[in-house]
């Protein structure tokens, strides 16, 4: 696949590398010049200008490219990108760097096809490592949603139990489920939760712990008391 991307920086780079290690072809639009020369060094195609402008977009091949990404540090010039690309039937990706508001959300998102928020995306990987194995955050789908993978363990009130019999709170459910040993799928009713089990929940923040109480279980302390 083809994809334009505007941002030659931290992101647009990293994300470039990661698409043309899969096999994919990318071009890389960079007013600076020095990043253009520094994603050049690095084996990129670069157009040299500002990718909020149809002809630079045109340069780099807006036209044929199946995906577009604007990466940059700018809201404006991302923007501004997406809506000349999406004028070109062009999925688009839109990168956010302000706080996770509501009315940023709305401004934008009916816009594009992606609002990603890459500080949002790294403080999830953070808070993975601090959480450890049985808890991991998939994805944000809104200001106060949360996709989450969670894994039975011995301490969970739930083991044992169907899936039918899961109660979980209000603003929360099961969208997909895993045996230890099998891939994840849909929730079948009668499957039966047992240690390694992996369930995909879709919860709110206010009762996702109240689920992680749940399906997970209370954590034991070092010292053997409940953390």
């Amino acid at each position: 696949m083809r994809f334009v991307i505007i941002g030659a920086g931290r992101v647009g780079l990293r994300t470039a590398r990661v698409l043309r290690e899969e096999g994919h072809q990318i071009t890389l639009v960079e007013r600076d010049r020095d990043r253009a020369e520094h994603a050049r060094d690095d084996g990129f195609e670069v157009v040299e200008g500002d990718g909020s402008l149809e002809d630079v977009l045109l340069d780099a091949g807006i036209e044929a490219a199946d995906g577009f990404g604007a990466l940059t540090s700018d809201l404006n010039t991302n923007f501004a990108g997406c809506s000349i690309a999406k004028h070109y039937r062009t999925w688009t990706v839109l990168r956010v760097d302000e706080d996770y508001r509501e009315e940023v959300y709305e401004k934008y998102a009916d816009e594009v096809d992606e609002v990603v928020y890459p500080e949002r995306l790294g403080a999830i990987g953070a808070k993975n490592a601090l959480l450890g194995g049985s808890i991991r955050a998939i994805a944000d789908v809104a200001q106060n949603l949360q996709v989450v993978l969670m894994t039975v363990t011995e301490q969970s009130p739930m083991r044992g139990y169907t899936i039918e019999e899961v109660a979980l709170p209000a603003n929360s459910r099961i969208v997909a489920f895993g045996k230890a040993d099998k891939p994840m799928g849909l929730p079948l009713a009668d499957d039966s939760l047992e240690v390694g089990d992996r369930l995909a929940v879709l919860s709110d923040f206010e009762v996702l712990e109240e689920v992680r109480q749940l399906i997970v279980g209370e954590r034991l302390a070092p010292e053997g008391g409940v953390a």
